[in-house]
């Protein structure tokens, strides 16, 4: 009699199972997101008009239900405008490295590399960060992957020359007109010197590393490049990958790390 009355009262399916989980992570993840903004409470005002609006179709109130009804479908085109910052927000987060890297620990088939590889000149990088970190001079390259990096590439003065430590050392020279940006490196070429980054507003970057390191994380959190730095004020290297800094590198654990991730 028990099982007849659910059966009768809700119809309910793996799918739809999936699809209420679904839902509910979506909904947490944009409560994440707008958290701690003045979005928030236009959130909160769309969820509880929706909600009421799903009542009043349940109760069969007609004429509330068309009205509640035309203002949701009208004002979904007004979200997209007024959410324009957090929804490009929200799709960078899907397309940043860590996330995609949460995602292939979970899917196995995500995991072939059917990419080609690429063979970075690492010998010349590493002698370049070794004479720039002993005479102080600040350099950042970026070592692009699969990113090509364009829309970074495009800001700075395209180059496309061979990697060499002297020509490295001639852009990031301080009276160098290049020597302020970094060094986009794609396919064993400097691709592009003097680029604009984006500067990574996380929190949890120390106070003693300047724009620079920032600039850094930002790439890497956005993409899946590995940045060099080496300080202007102390001469230490670092490289960042997936937004993480790994400071003070000895050069022979630089050149480890390069050639694990590109040869």
């Amino acid at each position: 009699m028990l099982n007849l009355f659910i059966t009768g009262f809700i119809d309910l399916r793996l799918v739809d199972a999936i699809d209420v989980l679904l839902v509910a992570f979506l909904l947490y993840e944009l409560y994440n997101l707008l958290k701690g903004t003045a979005a928030i409470n236009i959130f909160v005002g769309i969820i509880a008009i929706f909600g009421v609006w799903r009542l009043v179709n349940l109760l069969q109130m007609e004429l509330l239900s068309e009205i509640l009804g035309a203002f949701i479908s009208v004002g979904f085109i007004a979200l997209i405008v007024v959410f324009q910052p957090e929804i490009r927000q929200f799709l960078l987060l899907i397309g940043t490295p860590r996330f995609m890297a949460k995602v292939r620990q979970r899917v196995w088939f995500l995991k072939l590399n059917l990419g080609q590889t690429v063979n970075l000149d690492v010998d010349s990088i590493v002698t370049a960060c070794r004479k720039m970190s002993a005479n102080k001079t600040g350099a950042l390259i970026i070592l692009a992957k699969t990113n090509e990096l364009r829309q970074y590439v495009e800001t700075g003065q395209i180059m496309e020359a061979q990697i060499s430590d002297e020509l490295l050392m001639n852009i990031f020279f301080k009276n160098s007109p290049l020597h302020d940006g970094a060094v986009i490196i794609l396919n064993n070429k400097i691709k592009s010197a003097r680029c604009i980054l984006p500067v990574s507003s996380n929190k949890k970057i120390s106070v003693a590393l300047g724009l620079r390191h920032r600039a850094a994380v930002g790439v890497t959190e956005k993409t899946d490049a590995i940045a060099v730095v080496v300080s202007e004020e102390t001469g230490e290297v670092a490289y960042v990958k997936k937004g993480v800094i790994v400071q003070s590198v000895s050069l022979s654990h630089l050149k480890n790390f390069l050639d694990k991730e590109f040869n």
